[in-house]
Order: structure tokens, then sequence, then C-alpha cells
């Protein structure tokens, strides 16, 4: 018996070692400046600091990875966050939405935000200050509030939302 459990041992040791020879690509990437957020909404330097400490790792197309991220199976784990992080919001991409879609990512945020959803708990636990404080969740909300009155004032509703 010990020998089967030696031969499983050794044979998850070689997995764990192969694995760490897989490397997909890095969230690194040039960036459009024509597509980021503030070329079509205004994103107060506060606003931005927030963003820049608790979201754009996750939802941007620059992530800045921990010593930790250079560990198989970690690095998996991540790059599925960051993933699924962008697909859900991307501020480096935010200028090529549709107006609906950006009204909705308002929305979104706000509601992320209001709900202790966002950032994840499993990236706060490593990224202590990305913990949001009460007044910078309200900045955010505010923010995003405004920016949803001001295409609301700009734009025809229906441009902005479904007919029910």
């Amino acid at each position: 018996m010990k020998s089967v459990f030696k031969k499983i041992g050794l044979f998850l040791l070689a997995g764990l070692v192969i694995i760490q020879f897989i490397r997909p690509a890095k969230n690194i990437h040039t960036v459009d400046a024509s597509k980021q957020i503030s070329t079509v909404v205004t994103v107060p330097e506060n606003v931005n600091k927030i963003f820049q400490k608790a979201c754009y790792d996750c939802h941007s197309n620059n992530t800045t990875y921990p010593w930790y991220s250079n560990i198989q199976p970690v690095y998996f784990w991540l790059n599925h966050h960051i993933n699924e992080g962008k697909g859900e919001l991307n501020f480096d991409e935010f200028a090529s939405y549709r107006l609906r879609k950006q009204y909705g990512k308002m929305k979104k945020i706000i509601s992320e935000v209001e709900e202790n959803e966002m950032p994840l708990s499993s990236y706060t636990w490593i990224h202590k200050d990305a913990i949001l404080t009460i007044e910078e969740k309200t900045a955010i909300t505010n923010w995003a509030t405004s920016i949803m009155d001001s295409m609301k004032a700009k734009y025809p509703i229906d441009s902005l939302v479904k007919k029910k």
C-alpha cells in the first residue's frame, strides 16, 4: 500500500514540476489610448487612484503581477480571474463599448461596489490596500452616478437602456 501512495506522490510531484514550464501570455499589452475610459468620460484623479490600486490589475490591459504568480497553478488561477475581469469590464477598452454598454457598466460599478462584490475578497486577502474605505466607495459611486446622469442628459434614454 505504501508503494501505491509513493507512486501517486511522485506522479503528482512530476506533474507539478511539468506545469511550471507552461506559461500562458501575461496581461501586459500596449494600450490604445483612444479606447481608454478617460477619452469618453472624465475620471477625477481621486477616482483614478482608487481604480489603479483596486481595479486595474483585473480590469485593464496591464496587470502588475506579484511574485507568487510565477508558481503554477497559481498563475492559471490568476490568469482566469484577470480574463474574467476584463471580460466584464476593461477600462482600457471602455471607449469602444456602445453607449448602452457604457451606461450599463456604470450601473454595474455602483452595484458591485455598494454590495462589496468588488474588489474580490480573494484579491484583497493579499492586496490589503485594495480594500475600499467608505469614502472611496462613496467617491466611486458618486462619480459613476454623475456619469450616468450626464449620459441621460446628453442621449435619449432608449439609447442607454433596453425598453421593457
